[in-house]
């Protein structure tokens, strides 16, 4: 095994479902490595079995070389963990939060004190030291959470959705500092998320569905499996252009994008299609006021996914 991170066809159930079946991933120091995947697909499950919250039906994973399973108070003293709903003492302060945090941990004052003005500045606190964790904004309750998950210096971070309900301003601000930890090329991060843009950040990217890791590569080489199948149309009205480009033989998906579509359509034929349907667009009483191949996004990629996957 090699790697920060390694796990080897993990799986876990509860009752009849199977929540992760067989799942093999690793993650290196300096990455930043995504979970995505709908509602159900395991990515919490995981994070949890990796951080020793869960035992493993079958499988193991091992955490800066410690088993999990049978080490798991070393391993669990290489980890930060975020769950999607960090539990904080709202009547503490944000200072009072991490030394409990930091206690709990088992480090002395001698540690944890220099070391949380540190991190306070780190995640942009250093100004709320004082002020009760309860009179914070959700993002800045994240940004604490991330405090009290980095107060022992863990080599891994797992990070479940940590910007889910947060602002977009409070998202950026929150992925830099991601970034920021994975630069220094001593710290590798797991974290699962619903947002595309997100995933698009991370160093490589893994697509589960129905507890198994279907695919990971990084985002770039993912978008390349659609290059040249994705079109970008925009005009109105936007139901019937909808309509009209679902009709077309080659055009395989329609995703709504805002003001536009996006249609993946078969290798080849983006030509073809564009060419069809500028043709038919008067008769069938639309305007196209562009329609053109663009980069696939990650979205693209997973829809298409997903679609594989119940063909």
């Amino acid at each position: 095994m090699n790697g920060l991170v390694e796990a080897i066809n993990l799986s876990k159930s509860f009752g009849a479902v199977q929540a992760v079946a067989g799942l093999s991933l690793r993650v290196a120091a300096g990455e930043i490595y995504g979970l995505v995947g709908p509602d159900g697909a395991g990515k919490t499950t995981t994070l949890r079995l990796l951080c020793g919250v869960l035992c493993a039906d079958a499988g193991e994973a091992r955490i800066h070389g410690f088993d999990i399973f049978t080490q798991t108070d070393q391993a669990r003293a290489c980890i930060g963990y975020l769950p999607q709903r960090f539990s904080l003492y709202e009547e503490l302060t944000v200072m009072e939060n991490i030394r409990f945090f930091a206690e709990a941990r088992g480090l002395a004052s001698t540690e944890w004190l220099p070391r949380c003005t540190q991190i306070l500045e780190f995640v942009g606190l250093e100004a709320f030291a004082s002020r009760r964790a309860g009179q914070l904004s959700g993002g800045m309750k994240q940004k604490l959470g991330l405090a009290a998950a980095l107060v022992h210096q863990p080599q891994l971070l797992l990070l479940d959705e940590p910007t889910t309900g947060v602002d977009p301003v409070t998202r950026q601000d929150f992925w830099r500092l991601i970034i920021r930890l994975a630069a220094g090329g001593q710290v590798a991060v797991l974290v699962s998320t619903p947002y595309m843009d997100e995933a698009a950040r991370c160093t490589r990217v893994g697509f589960m569905q129905a507890g198994r890791l279907i695919v990971e590569d990084a985002p770039g080489e993912l978008q390349v499996t659609l290059r040249g199948r994705v079109l970008e149309l925009c005009g109105e009205p936007m139901r019937d252009l909808r309509k009209l480009a679902l009709g077309d033989p080659a055009v395989e998906n329609v995703q709504m994008f805002g003001d536009r579509m996006h249609l993946r359509v078969g290798k080849g034929q983006a030509r073809q299609v564009i060419k069809r349907l500028k043709g038919v667009s008067t008769s069938a009483g639309v305007t196209i006021a562009h329609l053109r191949p663009v980069q696939p996004g990650l979205e693209d990629v997973f829809i298409a996914l997903m679609e594989a996957r119940h063909a």
